[in-house]
C-alpha cells in the first residue's frame, strides 16, 4: 500500500487554552493532509472541492488520541484511502510526533460517500478519485 506523508508543523492556532491541540484540530489537521494527498496526485482542488454536480461529504469520522500535540512540535500525517464500494471510500490517517523519535500521536478515520449534489442519492466516485485510491491500494 502506498501512503502519502504529509509533515506539518503544530501551531499556536491549533491549541487550547491547556496548550495542546483541541481535539477538533485533529480532524482539521488530517483534512489538510487529505487535500495535500490529493494535490500530490494531480487532482486541481479548485476543481474538486467545486460543486461539478456530485460532492463528496464526509459521512463518518472517529478518532483516537494518543498523546498530546503542543505548538512548535513537528508531525508527519500519514494519509491512507481505502474503497468501501463503488460510491465510497475511508480515508484512514495517522499522525506521528517526529521527535524525538516517531510516535503516533493520534489515528483517524473519516468515511466519504460521493452523492449527486442535487438528488443527494448516491453516485459512483469520480474516475480521478477512483484512480487516487487505486494507486494507494
Amino acid at each position: 500500500m502506498t501512503v502519502f506523508r504529509y509533515p506539518r508543523t503544530i501551531h499556536f492556532s491549533d491549541t487550547d487554552a491547556a496548550g495542546v491541540v483541541f481535539f477538533a484540530r485533529y480532524l482539521s489537521i488530517a483534512h489538510e493532509g487529505y487535500e495535500e494527498a490529493l494535490s500530490d496526485h494531480g487532482l486541481p482542488l479548485e476543481k474538486f472541492f467545486a460543486d461539478n454536480g456530485i460532492i463528496i461529504p464526509i459521512a463518518k469520522s472517529e478518532a483516537s488520541y494518543l498523546r498530546p500535540l503542543v505548538t512548535g512540535e513537528q508531525i508527519v500525517v500519514e494519509v491512507a484511502p481505502i474503497r468501501i464500494d463503488d460510491s465510497s471510500f475511508a480515508i484512514d490517517f495517522t499522525l506521528w510526533k517526529t521527535t524525538p523519535k516517531e510516535k503516533r500521536a493520534a489515528v483517524i478515520r473519516t468515511a466519504h460517500v460521493c452523492i449527486d449534489s442535487t438528488t443527494r442519492k448516491k453516485v459512483p466516485l469520480p474516475e480521478a478519485i477512483d484512480n487516487w485510491i487505486g494507486q494507494s491500494a
